[in-house]
């Protein structure tokens, strides 16, 4: 049986209101990997190792943190700049810190500007590859090593950048099943 009239357009207006719900909640994750894929936006590669020369060519690279709306979190660089010669492997730290009262999880989105930049800044191991649980009260700090790629210095745009800004954004996530349950326990026992 057809709908017609209001009913229809009910539907129409739900299915609408579902779909655009579920591309919101995709997106997030959907931009991340597509920019890791393609470089789009200054999005760094990532590798399991330098191999690359290390010139004496020096780079100075800026650490920035933000949080997302509604995550309660701190979250700042340990370090904001450093320099290091092109090539060369670098290791900075992020302190994350948990200041309520239940396990909060999260994951960081990244970006690196110059966009030029992009394609060069490699990461070999880095936090935002998975997800970050702190339990109440935690406060940690997690690491990022990375390297430019020497090639920069021959790329057309690449070569007239001299400091790159690493930016990272976290965001609340659900929390693992296991996490969950400890969640809900923690919540009973407050009540």
């Amino acid at each position: 049986m057809a709908m017609s009239g209001p009913a229809k357009t009910v539907a129409q207006t739900v299915s609408v209101v579902v779909l655009m719900g579920g591309l919101a909640w995709a997106s997030v994750p959907f931009y991340n990997w597509f920019c890791q894929v393609t470089g789009f936006g200054g999005t760094p590669g990532q590798v399991s190792a330098n191999a690359g020369d290390i010139l004496d060519q020096t780079i100075k690279v800026r650490f920035d943190g933000s949080l997302n709306q509604g995550m309660a979190w701190e979250f700042k660089p340990v370090v904001t700049e450093m320099e290091l010669r092109i090539g060369e492997t670098g290791l900075a730290f992020y302190e994350a810190y948990n200041p309520t009262d239940k396990p909060i999880a999260g994951q960081a989105s990244y970006n690196v500007t110059p966009y030029a930049a992009g394609p060069f800044f490699e990461k070999i191991e880095c936090f935002c590859f998975t997800e970050q649980v702190l339990a109440p009260g935690e406060r940690v700090q997690m690491p990022v090593s990375f390297f430019v790629d020497p090639e920069i210095v021959k790329d057309v745009d690449g070569k007239y950048v001299h400091t790159i800004t690493l930016s990272y954004t976290f965001y609340e996530i659900d929390l693992p099943e296991g996490y969950a349950a400890l969640d809900q326990d923690s919540q009973t026992n407050l009540n």
